[in-house]
């Protein structure tokens, strides 16, 4: 189930509002500038379909995004638990970073866990299967896909470059909870 959790920035074990329910969590998200969409395919998709085929059961709602934000590249990750690369994946976004462009992603299966840091609050948002998600550029955040990762995204892009991560060098993001086991609890 979808999830947003807010606490202050100074606070990670004491959560001021948790909110499971999309409307609620969408209009929460809105009051930061953030935006949040559940999407639903036109046509069944599963892990290891096409990308094409996946992007196809969404094209309705990809082309909306498109228009109106003028992104000029889509693609589709996905990740899975027996990737090689998995803890590297991890951790190149476990930190405190922005980007120079919105960050925008649409969980089609599995999950991840999108921690905020805006003013004095952090918003913890673990998006599941059906779940957008846009980040505003600037906006300071980081990503947790979880030791185990399984999930297949569709992403969207203005700039090839814009994605890059701007680190802030701070440890916000160790002194608040990490996605494990399919949950969000405090890191050891």
């Amino acid at each position: 189930m979808s999830r947003l959790r807010i606490f202050q920035d100074t606070a990670p074990d004491s959560p001021l509002s948790t909110h499971d329910e999309a409307a609620d969590i969408g209009k929460a998200l809105s009051t930061i500038g953030v935006g949040f969409e559940q999407w639903a395919a036109s046509q069944p998709v599963a892990p290891g379909d096409a990308p094409d085929k996946i992007m196809d059961a969404y094209r309705v709602d990809i082309d909306r995004l498109v228009e109106a934000n003028g992104f000029r590249t889509v693609d589709v990750v996905s990740i899975a638990p027996d990737n090689p690369q998995k803890d590297v994946m991890r951790t190149k976004f476990l930190d405190e970073h922005f980007h120079k462009e919105d960050e925008v992603r649409f969980f089609v299966a599995g999950s991840g866990l999108f921690t905020l840091h805006v003013d004095d609050k952090v918003y913890e948002v673990l998006c599941e299967a059906g779940d957008l998600i846009s980040v505003p550029d600037s906006m300071t955040h980081w990503f947790d896909m979880g030791p185990d990762p399984s999930f297949i995204a569709i992403r969207f892009f203005t700039e090839p470059d814009g994605w890059v991560g701007h680190f802030t060098g701070t440890d916000i993001a160790q002194r608040f909870p990490r996605y494990e086991l399919g949950q969000a609890r405090p890191a050891p």
